[in-house]
């Protein structure tokens, strides 16, 4: 893939989401309330965690204790998930390719070294600077990723940075009768059942389960192979 081709849709992500986290960051990451306190903005990650990590410690960890896992979420937002992650696992890594949440997460996580996030470039994880992950992870960030490409290509990433027989847990957009425009920030690309077990085998994982075909929260189990 050619990143110069996707370089106006990576551009009006950054843009668009730095200006959603000026207006408001905690409602455009989570838009249950508008008036986040930060006890409330933080139980509510470490209620996804609960829900997403805690009921599936079997396929995320596979016999090794949270406490030696290395993670990497995708789309940390202002740290919502990342600083309940950083409250299970032994270290975090996070990238966001808004630098404006990004300086909110790093704000959240001040307190927690082994937790850092990054400001990628919106398609790869190259500024990532360790590799050998035990986990990866990523909730409500693709469903607003407008380029299958660009969604496939985080995919291709992850593979490249996670140990084998490792697991990438993510939900994407799985209601196709969603009519988007192709730089649509915040309705992005939808996937098929179909469509995400080729792009599982496409970029080398197993797509062991699926949850949520044609529905807005479509989750996705894919194993490193």
């Amino acid at each position: 893939m050619e990143q110069s081709k996707l370089d106006p849709t990576l551009e009006k992500m950054r843009r668009d989401w730095d200006e959603r986290a000026r207006e408001n960051a905690r409602f455009y990451v989570n838009t249950e309330r508008t008036d986040w306190t930060d006890d409330d903005f933080f139980a509510s990650g470490r209620r996804t965690i609960a829900e997403e990590i805690l009921t599936d410690m079997t396929n995320i960890c596979q016999g090794k204790e949270p406490s030696q896992m290395r993670v990497l979420e995708i789309g940390c937002g202002a740290g919502r998930v990342t600083r309940a992650l950083a409250g299970l696992f032994g270290e975090v890594h996070g990238v966001d390719v808004s630098g404006e949440m990004v300086s909110f997460a790093r704000e959240a996580l001040k307190d927690m070294p082994h937790a850092r996030v990054y400001q990628n470039n919106g398609m790869d994880l190259s500024i990532v600077p360790v590799a050998d992950f035990d986990f990866a992870f990523s909730t409500i960030v693709f469903q607003h990723i407008p380029s299958r490409e660009v969604i496939e290509n985080y995919v291709r990433e992850v593979h490249r940075l996670l140990k084998p027989g490792a697991l990438f847990k993510f939900q994407v957009q799985g209601d196709a009768s969603i009519q988007t425009e192709p730089d649509d920030t915040w309705l992005g690309a939808a996937f098929s059942d179909e469509e995400a077990v080729a792009m599982a085998e496409r970029c080398g994982f197993e797509p062991r389960y699926r949850h949520g075909a044609g529905g807005q929260y479509f989750w996705l189990w894919f194993f490193k192979r």
